[in-house]
């Protein structure tokens, strides 16, 4: 059964590039075996750096559940996950992720998400990306008030 779903983000990927709406990229996202959410990447017709077929099916199921979680779904996806939307099947609690070609294969394709793998794991100081703490006394003071605040929903 994982294979067919597997298939279906593979065919949405085809699909994807094929009609040159996107990236070659599809994802579904699967609960008590039925499709509840599926994506293709949309980056260049959405203008939307963070529209990844990952991302768009997360979003996808989110909605139709009317919840922000996934917890007892999975993800299949046409290629592994670059950092962005492997960050995303985290933070939705998604059970399993299962995909077919790898990000070498991407890479051989134009998409070398390795920059960024090697990226995430460094120290701020140490990434090609400047960045700088500023106002971090100041930044403390909205944590304060989630804590304190009686109606916040933990996720």
């Amino acid at each position: 059964m994982h294979e067919d779903f597997l298939r279906h983000a593979l065919r949405l990927a085809a699909g994807n590039a094929r009609f040159g709406k996107g990236g070659p990229f599809g994802a579904v996202v699967v609960m008590d075996g039925k499709v509840i959410g599926e994506g293709v990447n949309q980056v260049t017709p959405a203008n939307d750096p963070t529209a990844h077929a990952e991302i768009v099916a997360i979003r996808d199921a989110c909605q139709r559940l009317e919840r922000f979680e996934l917890r007892g779904a999975a993800i299949y996806s046409s290629c592994e996950p670059c950092p962005m939307c492997l960050a995303a099947i985290y933070w939705a609690r998604l059970d399993a992720l299962f995909y077919a070609a790898t990000r070498q294969d991407a890479a051989r394709a134009g998409f070398d998400d390795e920059f960024l793998y090697r990226q995430v794991p460094l120290p701020p100081d140490e990434r090609s990306l400047p960045s700088m703490r500023l106002l971090g006394g100041e930044g403390e003071e909205p944590f304060r008030l989630w804590l304190a605040s009686e109606g916040r929903v933990g996720y």
